[in-house]
């Protein structure tokens, strides 16, 4: 069983903290993992590129000079592709990247991500986040505590917590969400995992739910 570094609100650290079966299963499927990032990412493209060919570009309806005793070569349309300000060949024009993936498949890929970090020995429990109000020190001094400051943070808590993302939103790399919603491109785009206990006894509890990513 995979564990993790404990920690207490105010950041000392405690003895090591087993992680739940259901997330943390030491399986790593790395194909699974590449194909379901690389859908999240083509995911997000607009796909709104958009050229003209050379039926649609305005001009150029007569022949630049007449066909022969020039000495030039033929030409038929100043918006020939070799023209400047001609059309364009095989340019982009708009489509979707749309790529689906099944539920299943989102689902190992994202404990994967996890059994990832958690390998890695980058991740690490904090029993709570004490924050009234916002406090981007408070949470920095925190971070630094349990050494997670200067690396790219992902704070994963339990359900919303408004005072601690208003908190975060100045610092540089360190990103807030629930656990619920975090998917295998989240997790893999952060270099460390920050969760919080109560979102891990949610997981025991069977409360977690898998997102779309």
């Amino acid at each position: 069983m995979l564990s993790a570094r404990y920690y207490s609100a105010t950041g000392e650290q405690g003895e090591a903290r087993e992680l739940p079966l259901e997330l943390f299963d030491g399986v790593v499927h790395e194909a699974v993992l590449h194909q379901v990032i690389k859908a999240y990412l083509a995911n997000q493209r607009q796909g709104t590129a958009s050229t003209k060919t050379r039926a649609q570009v305005s001009g150029g309806n007569s022949k630049v000079w007449r066909q022969k005793g020039t000495g030039r070569a033929r030409q038929g349309s100043t918006r020939a592709p070799h023209w400047r300000g001609g059309g364009i060949v095989f340019g982009p024009t708009p489509r979707s990247y749309h790529q689906d993936v099944p539920r299943r498949v989102k689902a190992l890929a994202r404990r994967s991500a996890f059994n990832t970090r958690a390998m890695a020995d980058q991740v690490s429990v904090i029993e709570r986040f004490d924050i009234d109000a916002p406090k981007t020190r408070q949470v920095a001094e925190l971070l630094g505590k349990i050494g997670a400051a200067g690396k790219k943070v992902l704070i994963l808590t339990d359900g919303q917590n408004a005072n601690l993302f208003l908190s975060t939103r100045n610092l540089p790399n360190v990103r807030v969400m629930p656990l619920r919603e975090a998917s295998a491109y989240d997790v893999m785009n952060a270099r460390e995992l920050v969760i919080e206990a109560a979102a891990l006894d949610s997981i025991r509890a069977g409360n977690e739910e898998v997102v779309n990513a």
